[in-house]
C-alpha cells in the first residue's frame, strides 16, 4: 500500500480482513438484483468490493460514479448466501453507506428528519392517515407503496399475557396493524399470552441503518433493548427486516447486553414452527400459495424455511418461485430512492410470480408486500393465512 494512501478504517470504516476475503470469483453475480437488471459490473457485489479496495488501498477518489455504485445497492445480501468464501458483504456495505452519508450533510439531514418520525408513534400515525388520504386522491406515487385500501380504523392489539413480546415497530404498526392482530390471534390459538411492544419500542432502526445513519440506528437499538430487557421472554417479530436488524444488535453495539438481547429475537414463523403442535388442525384453505422470501429473512436470518413449515398444513398447495429467492427490489426505502432500478427488479419478481400461477403470494416483510402490491400482486402475510384457516373452523 502507498504510505500516503488512507486506510480503509479512515475512509470507509471497513475492516481490512473482511474486505480481503473476496477473491473476485463472480459467483455472486447471478444473485445480485442490480447486476441482473443492468449487467453493469460496478453494480455487482464483486464490482462494488473492487471499488472499495481502490478507495482504500490506492487512495482512489470517490467520484459520483463510485458513490452511485455504493448508493444503488439494495443491501439484500443475497451475495452472502451465494459466496463460497463467506465474504461478509453486510459488514462492508453498511460502513461504506455510512461514509457516503457523512460526505453529504444535506442528504444526512434530510434522512435524519424524514426517518426521525418513525420513532414518534403519534406523529407517524398522523403521517400514515394523511398519506392514505393523499394516496386515495392520487397524489402519492404508487412506487411509495402506500396502500389505498387500508381501513381508517385500526385494530387494537390487546395484551393477553406475558409469555412473549410481539414487536409492533413503526411501518407495520402504521399501515399493517392487521398483520399484528392476525399474529396475536394465532398465538392465542396456541395458548400463548402476548404483550405488544407498542410505543415502548417504536422503531428498530433498520431503515436508518440502510440509509447510512449509523448513530441513529444505534440510538434506536439501545432504546429497544432498554424497553424490552425487563425480563428475558422471547421477542417475536413479524417483519423480516426488523427481525434481521434486532438479531444483529450484538454486532451493531458490540456489547454483551446487546448480544443477549439478540438471542431472544425470533421471526414469527421461526418461533411458531417449534410450537406448531399447539395449534388446532383446521381444514386447509382451498388455495394455491406461492412464497416470496424477504431477503432479510432468507439471507440474514436464514429462517425462511420455517415459513413453509408453518403454512403447509393450512393450505391446499404451496409452491416455490423459480428465481432462487432473488430480491423483489423493495429494500426499505430503496423503492422510493431508486424507482427505476426497483421497478426493473420487481418486474423480474412479478414474472416469477406469474409463472407460479398461484392464487396469492405470501411475504413476511412490509416493504416487500407493499412494493409488490403496488404492482397489482395479491400479497398477504403468512400469519394472515394461518389466522384465516383457524377462524374458518369456528
Amino acid at each position: 500500500m502507498n504510505a500516503a494512501s488512507p486506510s480503509a478504517e479512515a475512509v470507509l470504516g471497513i475492516d481490512a480482513d473482511a474486505l480481503n476475503k473476496c477473491v473476485q470469483c463472480g459467483l455472486c453475480l447471478p444473485h445480485c438484483p442490480t447486476f441482473r437488471v443492468t449487467g453493469d459490473e460496478s453494480l455487482s457485489p464483486r464490482g462494488r468490493i473492487q471499488l472499495m479496495r481502490q478507495v482504500q488501498n490506492e487512495g482512489a477518489p470517490i467520484t459520483p460514479e463510485v458513490e452511485r455504485a455504493f448508493e444503488s445497492c439494495v443491501q439484500c445480501r443475497g451475495c452472502e448466501t451465494a459466496c463460497p468464501s463467506q465474504v461478509p458483504y453486510g459488514e462492508l456495505i453498511e460502513p461504506t453507506r455510512q461514509a457516503m452519508a457523512k460526505r453529504s450533510r444535506a442528504r444526512s439531514f434530510i434522512f435524519e428528519r424524514a426517518l426521525g418520525v418513525l420513532g414518534k408513534p403519534a406523529l407517524l400515525g398522523l403521517v400514515a392517515r394523511a398519506a392514505l388520504v393523499f394516496r386515495r386522491l392520487g397524489l402519492v406515487p404508487r412506487r411509495f407503496g402506500v396502500p389505498a385500501d387500508v381501513a381508517p380504523e385500526r385494530e387494537v392489539i390487546p395484551a393477553t399475557g406475558d409469555d412473549v413480546y410481539l414487536f409492533t415497530g413503526c411501518i407495520m404498526d402504521a399501515w399493517q396493524r392487521d398483520v399484528h392482530a392476525a399474529c396475536a390471534r394465532v398465538l392465542a390459538a396456541a395458548g400463548v399470552g402476548v404483550t405488544p411492544t407498542g410505543s415502548e419500542a417504536p422503531c428498530c432502526g433498520a431503515l436508518h441503518r440502510h440509509a447510512g445513519l449509523g448513530d441513529s440506528s444505534h440510538a434506536f437499538a439501545e432504546r429497544v433493548i432498554a424497553a424490552l430487557s425487563k425480563d428475558d421472554r422471547p421477542i417475536l417479530v413479524d417483519s423480516a427486516g426488523c427481525g434481521a436488524a434486532m438479531k444483529e444488535y450484538g454486532d451493531w453495539l458490540g456489547t454483551e447486553e446487546a448480544r443477549a438481547f439478540s438471542a431472544r429475537v425470533f421471526d414469527m414463523q421461526e418461533w411458531l414452527a417449534d410450537h406448531l403442535d399447539a395449534l388446532p388442525k383446521p381444514a386447509p384453505l382451498d388455495i394455491k400459495l406461492a412464497v416470496q422470501d424477504p431477503c432479510h429473512l432468507r439471507h440474514v436470518q436464514k429462517a425462511h424455511l420455517a415459513t413453509r413449515e408453518v403454512l403447509r398444513p393450512f393450505v391446499r398447495e404451496l409452491v416455490e418461485l423459480d428465481d432462487e429467492g432473488l430480491c423483489c427490489g423493495a429494500g426499505g426505502i430503496y423503492s422510493v430512492l431508486e424507482p427505476e432500478l426497483a421497478g426493473a427488479i420487481r418486474d423480474r419478481k412479478c414474472g416469477s410470480i406469474e409463472r407460479a400461477s398461484a392464487d396469492i403470494v405470501v411475504s413476511a416483510n412490509p416493504g416487500c408486500s407493499m412494493h409488490l402490491a403496488a404492482a397489482g400482486i395479491a400479497v398477504r402475510h403468512p400469519m394472515q393465512v394461518i389466522d384465516e384457516a383457524l377462524r374458518n373452523q369456528r
